[in-house]
């Protein structure tokens, strides 16, 4: 199946051994496309490759630049004044409403439910319009500096009431159609399962691993921005199958709101950034971690004394580390499941053939 495949999102490659319709085995080809992102972060400026980083991923590129500006703040000594990590974690949590209401979508599609699709992208469009009610982009925000955002949220009380209505859409329609629906239900439980152990030893991250029983969350584990101001659970499933995932999603998504209403009542005043017109680099190797719509995302900017470029940007996204466990989720699955089984990690090979 693949590399490209009416049933793929991303162009990569699963060569399946069956017996009949049944999966006995299973490996995974990637890097069939390369841009070559990290090599041209090497002749970018501080400002550049921020732009630059930004465009590794369309769905979560706001993830990128934050981590990479919080690795590029611990080589500059700076520290974003309290409203930008607010407003940090405020476009951070927009962005996984829409990373998991359009995986919501293409699940949807997936299982041949197109009423749901369709009920999905709809509510994409009104997180979308939030997004460019503050930034002005739909795509890439460009929020992030180094030492804070480039934008303020002039008015979080209209932003909040639009997060309240994406709410009750998500509450009345999508949560109780995907954990009720019959179609839902029959193409999803028990339908590739990973295992604890199995999601241990293949290193997976995110939404994937807590759908395993793992409650591993960045944002609890090891708080940035403002994060740890914040009360939110992190949803765990212990099933391992594809509607263990689709249900770590939905619940998150509720979370996700949790912490808007938080973010956007509580925003303390004052700058946005720390204004500071010359920014010098000291000499070393700093990482960022960020826990991204999909999972851990980390950075390792280098940088050499009286350089403009870094000497080295190197990134590891959450799809590179959930792949190896597609082959475990098939083994066993009928041939006509593994389209929908490998949607279940949402996988992102832009981010992955970067």
């Amino acid at each position: 199946m693949g590399p490209y495949h009416p049933a793929l999102e991303e162009p990569y490659k699963l060569d399946m051994i069956c017996e009949g319709e049944t999966v006995i085995d299973a490996k995974l080809h990637i890097g069939f496309n390369f841009r070559g992102i990290e090599h041209l972060a090497e002749s970018r400026n501080y400002i550049q490759v921020i732009a630059l980083m930004e465009r590794v991923c369309g769905i979560c590129s706001n993830i990128h630049t934050l981590t990479l500006c919080q690795a590029m703040e611990q080589l500059t000594n700076q520290t974003p004044p309290p409203r930008a990590q607010y407003i940090r974690v405020v476009v951070a949590e927009l962005e996984r409403l829409h990373s998991h209401v359009l995986w919501a979508g293409i699940a949807a599609k997936l299982m041949g439910f197109k009423t749901m699709f369709m009920t999905c992208f709809e509510i994409r469009e009104k997180v979308m319009d939030v997004l460019q009610a503050i930034s002005g982009n739909r795509v890439n925000y460009s929020m992030n500096s180094i030492g804070g955002v480039n934008r303020d949220i002039d008015d979080p009380l209209a932003v909040l009431a639009m997060i309240e209505q994406l709410e009750r859409e998500m509450v009345r329609t999508v949560i109780p159609i995907f954990t009720t629906s019959t179609t839902a239900r029959s193409r999803c439980a028990g339908i590739g399962v990973l295992t604890n152990q199995r999601a241990i030893s293949c290193g997976t991250v995110g939404p994937t691993a807590r759908a395993s029983g793992l409650p591993q969350d960045l944002r609890r584990a090891a708080p940035y921005a403002a994060y740890s101001e914040m009360e939110f659970e992190v949803p765990v499933q212990h099933d391992g199958d594809v509607r263990a995932r689709l249900l770590v999603r939905a619940l998150e998504i509720m979370e996700s709101c949790k912490i808007l209403r938080q973010a956007l009542t509580k925003m303390p005043s004052g700058d946005i950034n720390t204004g500071d017109a010359k920014i010098v680099f000291s000499t070393g190797t700093a990482t960022s971690r960020v826990e991204a719509p999909r999972g851990e995302v980390m950075y390792s900017v280098s940088w050499k004394e009286n350089s403009r470029n870094p000497s080295r940007v190197h990134v590891r996204t959450p799809t590179f580390a959930n792949m190896p466990a597609i082959r475990w989720m098939v083994m066993g699955a009928r041939l006509a499941d593994t389209p929908l089984i490998q949607a279940s990690i949402d996988p992102c090979y832009s981010c992955t053939d970067r």
